[in-house]
C-alpha cells in the first residue's frame, strides 16, 4: 500500500482533509500520514489500524495477516492490553482473562448455548470500547451469560442466578462463593451508588470468573 492510499484511508478515518499541497508520495505524502497518526488521540490510532487492515484484507489475506502480526507484536512489546483479532482491536487483558473468555465463548457455542456465548462476546466488546471501556456493561453481560448458562443446565427459565446456585451441584464452598460473587457483581454493576467506581482490573477479574464458571457448568452438563 502506497502513501497516497494510506493517506486517503487515514484522512477518511480521522475526518481530516488531505493536504492539497502534498503531491509527491515520498517524502511529502508519507510524512503527512506519519504526522496525522502521530498527532491524533491514542484510540484513533486503533481506528486507523482497523481501517488499514480492512483495506489490506480486501487485497491480500497474507499481507493483512502480516499487518495483524506486526500490530500485535508492538502492542505486546509496549505492554498494552489490547490485541487485533480478525481486524478489530479488542481488550486482551492478562493471560487468565484471555483464556477464560475465549474458552467460554467456544465451549458455550459448541454446546448450543448461543445466548450465553453472545453475552460473553458483548462483555468483551464493552470492556474494549474506546476511549472509555463500558466497565459496568461488561460485568452485566458476563453475569447475564452465567445466569443464562445456569438456567439452561437446570432447566429453569425464571429464577435468578442467586436462586439457582443451590441447584448447580457446585462443590462447597464454591457454591457459597458464587452466590456472594453474584451479589457483589449486582451491587457493583447493576445497583450502582453515587461515588462508587469500578476499575478495569476489577471488571477483568469478574468477567474472567464468570467465563470460567460458564465453561465449567457447560462441560459438567455435557459429561
Amino acid at each position: 500500500m502506497g502513501p497516497v492510499e494510506m493517506r486517503k484511508i487515514t484522512c477518511e478515518t480521522l475526518l481530516i482533509p488531505p493536504d492539497p499541497n502534498n503531491w509527491s508520495p515520498y517524502p511529502n505524502v508519507w510524512g503527512e500520514v506519519l504526522g496525522l497518526i502521530g498527532q491524533c488521540a491514542w484510540f484513533e490510532v486503533y481506528d486507523v489500524a482497523e481501517a488499514l487492515y480492512s483495506a489490506l484484507a480486501a487485497k491480500d489475506a497474507d499481507l493483512a495477516q502480516r499487518f495483524v502480526d506486526g500490530i500485535n507484536r508492538v502492542l505486546r512489546r509496549e505492554g498494552i492490553g489490547y490485541e487485533m483479532q480478525q481486524g478489530l482491536i479488542a481488550f486482551r487483558g492478562h493471560e487468565v482473562f484471555s483464556k477464560a473468555t475465549t474458552e467460554a465463548v467456544s465451549v458455550l457455542a459448541e454446546t448450543g448455548r448461543m445466548r450465553a456465548a453472545s453475552e460473553i462476546e458483548e462483555a468483551l466488546q464493552d470492556i474494549s470500547r474506546r476511549p472509555q471501556p463500558d466497565i459496568t456493561g461488561a460485568i452485566q453481560h458476563a453475569f447475564a451469560a452465567l445466569e443464562a448458562t445456569a438456567r439452561d443446565v437446570t432447566g429453569k427459565s425464571n429464577p435468578t442466578l442467586g436462586q439457582l446456585v443451590p441447584e448447580l451441584n457446585l462443590p462447597r464452598p464454591l457454591d457459597t462463593a458464587l452466590e456472594k460473587l453474584w451479589g457483589y457483581a449486582s451491587d457493583r454493576a447493576r445497583h450502582i451508588r453515587e461515588g462508587q467506581a469500578v476499575d478495569v482490573a476489577e471488571a477483568e477479574l469478574l468477567v474472567s470468573i464468570a467465563g470460567a464458571v460458564c465453561t465449567f457448568l457447560a462441560r459438567s452438563a455435557a459429561s
